[in-house]
């Protein structure tokens, strides 16, 4: 929550207020007319952004033939499985092959049976779905399936039950087509013998890390049609957010004045969108969220949404008048007659079809939902004078500025976004108030506004 410029000491919360299928665009859902490639795309099943975040958040580059070895060594990486500690024996593969750790790793979480790896032949199609089938967690479902259930389900594929060399090799399958670990799309590409192609793979890796929950996390699109029920719901279920470890340490700051202000939010809401294509914004007013979405969606941009849940804390002084306490602003007494105030707030994560849409979300931003005088006109509810919104990948026309960072034992952390010159006396001043405290500090790009109130050269 911020209070009106003129209260300009109340604007140092600002430091603080720092699924899965793809639906049809906007204008392609209003025209009624021939379906879009993006629709098709969405009835066949498949998730277009696969290759991209296996690249942006594991380095992964899917070749276009696959070995075995290959397979296996990205089903480890991307999944962060270790080998056990005692060694693992195979037929034909020893501790000095690169692909040991891995094939060792799989074994040891079931994932991999038998003691022949073959990991230098060329990757099957079946055989990257018996591995992704136990990868994500599906083997008790397939080996539920009895065999009229099993036949049934190999239809899709124009297959017997008797192609397979045993039953739960056709349980597998017929549950990995049941639970959509395979698009319908890729359908065509389970055959005896059948290479996996590069596609093929992208979309299994993709679909494991789904099934495991370790894609991206986020309550629907800007165009679908209940996107305003999902958010109003996601606000209304969220609370002003306690954890006491983590703010004796960030209050103690805020009463030496380390910082002016801090946030403390909830890790289980990170949306784990691809960065490159992220923007992440923040904001107290629901209503505001709310046109914000029917904005963006009026300029023909389609964009992925996540609510977090955020708590902006700062000092209310005294010299305010004291202060009304509610669901939503909690407030702690100091010493001195001052209060710590700690308000609701929230941040949405945006990701965007294209960098071209990410580029556009700043030029709509100022010209529908930022103040530029008392009585400017045209704007969406709620704009502030400074609108906080940030990339973590650089943006033409950003500043740069750093988040302090402090990360709790469990799921709640704390921040304080700052200038990059003040970064170093900020984080070591944390480490001062608490020795054993994760301290963490990074850049990223936000907009101009933002900047120029942590500078205090403009409060435009």
């Amino acid at each position: 929550m911020r209070k009106p410029y003129k209260h300009p000491r109340w604007l140092a919360a600002a430091v603080l207020s720092v699924s899965m299928l793809l639906t049809v665009s906007v204008t392609a859902a209003h025209a009624g007319l021939n379906p879009s490639p993006v629709a098709a795309v969405a009835e066949q099943g498949i998730q277009q952004d696969y290759p991209l975040f296996l690249k942006e958040k594991f380095g992964v580059v899917v070749p276009d033939r696959s070995t075995k070895g290959d397979y296996i060594q990205t089903v480890a990486r991307i999944l962060q499985l270790k080998p056990p500690a005692e060694a693992v024996a195979f037929s034909d593969l020893d501790a000095s092959s690169p692909f040991y750790e891995a094939a060792a790793a799989l074994r040891g979480n079931g994932i991999l049976s038998g003691s022949e790896v073959r990991a230098s032949g060329t990757l099957s199609a079946f055989q990257a779905l018996f591995i992704a089938v136990k990868a994500a967690d599906l083997s008790e479902l397939a080996y539920s399936y009895p065999q009229s259930k099993t036949a049934s389900s190999l239809t899709k594929l124009h297959l017997k039950a008797d192609v397979f060399q045993s039953v739960t090799a056709a349980q597998e399958v017929a549950a990995a087509i049941d639970a959509g670990l395979v698009a319908p799309a890729y359908y065509k590409e389970l055959k005896p013998g059948a290479p996996a192609t590069k596609a093929f793979v992208e979309q299994l890796l993709g679909q494991v890390l789904s099934t495991k929950g370790l894609y991206e996390h986020y309550i629907g699109r800007t165009s679908d049609a209940d996107i305003y029920a999902k958010l109003f719901d996601s606000y209304r279920t969220s609370d002003v957010i306690e954890a006491p470890e983590l703010e004796a340490v960030v209050n103690d700051a805020l009463e030496q004045g380390l910082v002016t202000g801090y946030n403390l939010k909830d890790s289980r809401y990170d949306p784990n969108f691809i960065d490159s294509l992220t923007i992440t914004y923040g904001h107290s007013d629901i209503k505001h969220a709310v046109q914000l979405i029917g904005l963006l969606r009026s300029e023909g941009i389609d964009a992925k949404v996540q609510f977090e849940p955020k708590t902006s804390a700062f000092v209310h002084l005294l010299e305010w008048g004291e202060p009304s306490p509610d669901n939503d602003n909690r407030y702690k007494k100091l010493a001195n007659g001052n209060y710590i105030a700690s308000a609701k707030e929230y941040d949405i994560s945006f990701e965007f079809k294209s960098a071209a849409d990410k580029e556009r979300f700043q030029p709509i931003v100022l010209q529908y939902a930022k103040k530029n005088s008392d009585d400017t006109k045209g704007l969406i509810a709620g704009s502030w004078w400074q609108p906080l919104y940030y990339s973590l990948t650089k943006l033409k026309d950003y500043d740069i500025i750093t988040n302090n960072k402090i990360t709790g034992d469990g799921p709640y952390y704390a921040q304080s976004f700052s200038l990059n010159k003040d970064s170093e006396s900020i984080a070591a001043g944390f480490r001062k108030i608490a020795p054993e405290a994760h301290v963490s500090t990074y850049t990223f790009w936000v907009d101009r506004p933002f900047y120029n109130y942590l500078t205090g050269d403009d409060f435009k």
